[in-house]
């Protein structure tokens, strides 16, 4: 994750995303830099329009945020119902190997 720290706080400062760069952030930071991973990244960022890629990934979870609570509004009886099955099983069991305790 601090490898997308680093491209993006390089980006936000205006300068280019490149592989010295993300080495210069990381290392500014303490981190240990693996290189196979900052060429990856650096490759992966090749072509990317940043500030479009940071807008869509904004936008994405409010649009979904209002699905899922739905959903889990929804779900949330029925967790409970589960709760209580699974504890009467729970009971039932340990009588079971209480019983084999006693003969």
């Amino acid at each position: 994750m601090e490898y997308i720290y680093a491209a993006l706080l390089l980006h936000k400062a205006g300068r280019k995303v490149d592989e010295n760069g993300v080495k210069a952030v990381l290392a500014a930071a303490g981190t240990a830099v693996d290189e196979s991973r900052v060429k990856a990244l650096v490759a992966a960022l090749d072509g990317v329009n940043i500030e479009e890629a940071i807008s869509k990934a904004a936008i994405a979870p409010v649009a979904a945020a209002a699905p899922a609570a739905a959903a889990h509004a929804a779900a949330a009886p029925a967790k409970e119902e589960h709760k209580e099955e699974h504890k009467k099983e729970d009971e039932e069991s340990g009588m079971a190997g209480l019983g084999a305790l006693f003969g």
